[in-house]
């Protein structure tokens, strides 16, 4: 019978850090390393634990600001929802998604520990959630710092990292495709960090003009119309290079180019950002800023587990991001 003697011994660590462990205690400094040993040890071991009581079990509600139809034309979300699901099939967590065109069923939610909340909600939609548990963590956006957990990217700071790139290969003229989001209550527009980060980066270094920035949507049709219209207008003077505010935008950027007959990388580069699935197989190959949207998911979890445990601080977590440099720029 497996025991946690056994497991520390496997795993060389003391008996008290794996019972800490296995029990998620928050207030334990361990490396994600330890942590690994513990828990393959364990598995190995076929440890079972056993409950303090019959409904330890935790159970959540995942709030997602899409829709259901438009998670699938947007795998960025899609896979932060996975990374939740796939933490909490480990930690036996119970679950159930809520998308935001059913929302109220959400404040239904019976014995809930937790909500995590993906994607962009304005102030007075965190504090609706916030009335419905304590617990309330969001995976993508911060809409009030003092009083929620949140998992995000610094996307300013990305935009910095992309922009570096491409000014390192000797870009001068940098055209910047994005998008505009807004609140789903209709309370205002909400502003991007990877479009402001362009301006300010490209104003500081005297590179900046208006008219290599164009603003539709979030979508590939829009990135393909987009590209198109920055060919129409600027002819000639096309960008050596554009920086795209995700994959999507990219790939219709890709399209557009194709389809007028200008070269990729030789005449114009392309990035974006996000690195979702598809990125590797289109072609050119797209080369991206990649975003760990799964590991956003599963952090989000561990944060809430840090919550029932006890934790009453705030706690909002940067998850770093790397270039993958593919085909569609050199």
């Amino acid at each position: 019978m497996a025991t946690i003697k056994k497991i520390a011994e496997k795993a060389g660590v003391s008996i008290a850090t794996v019972s800490r462990v296995l029990n998620y205690d928050a207030s334990l400094s361990v490396t994600d390393d330890t942590r690994k040993k513990i828990f393959e040890a364990a598995e190995e071991l076929d440890y079972k634990k056993k409950p303090a009581k019959k409904d330890a079990a935790l159970k959540i509600a995942v709030v997602h600001w899409y829709t259901e139809k438009e998670e699938l034309e947007d795998l960025y979300y899609m896979s932060i929802r996975y990374g939740i699901e796939q933490r909490c099939q480990q930690l036996g967590i119970q679950y159930a998604n809520y998308f935001y065109d059913d929302l109220e069923k959400a404040k239904g939610g019976e014995s809930l520990q937790g909500i995590i909340a993906v994607g962009k909600f304005s102030k007075e939609q965190a504090d609706a959630l916030g009335e419905i548990t304590d617990a309330v963590i969001f995976a993508d956006y911060s809409p009030d710092e003092d009083r929620y957990d949140s998992v995000v990217v610094d996307f300013e700071k990305a935009a910095v990292k992309i922009l570096d790139y491409l000014t390192g290969k000797g870009h001068q003229t940098i055209g910047y495709i994005g998008g505009q989001e807004v609140y789903k209550d209709e309370s205002g527009g909400i502003e991007d960090a990877r479009e402001r980060a362009y301006r300010h980066y490209m104003e500081s270094r005297g590179l900046l003009d208006e008219r290599n920035i164009y603003i539709g949507s979030f979508t590939v049709d829009s990135g393909y119309k987009l590209m198109n219209k920055m060919i129409e207008d600027k002819g000639e003077s096309l960008p050596t290079a554009v920086f795209a505010g995700n994959d999507l935008i990219a790939i219709g950027c890709l399209r557009a180019l194709h389809e007028a007959g200008i070269q990729v990388p030789e005449r114009v580069n392309v990035i974006g950002i996000n690195d979702i699935s598809v990125s590797k197989y289109i072609f050119p190959s797209l080369t991206t800023l990649k975003v760990h949207t799964e590991l956003m998911g599963e952090t989000a979890v561990d944060l809430l587990l840090e919550r029932n445990q006890g934790r009453k601080i705030a706690k909002k977590v940067f998850l770093a991001t790397e270039l993958i440099a593919r085909s569609s720029s050199f």
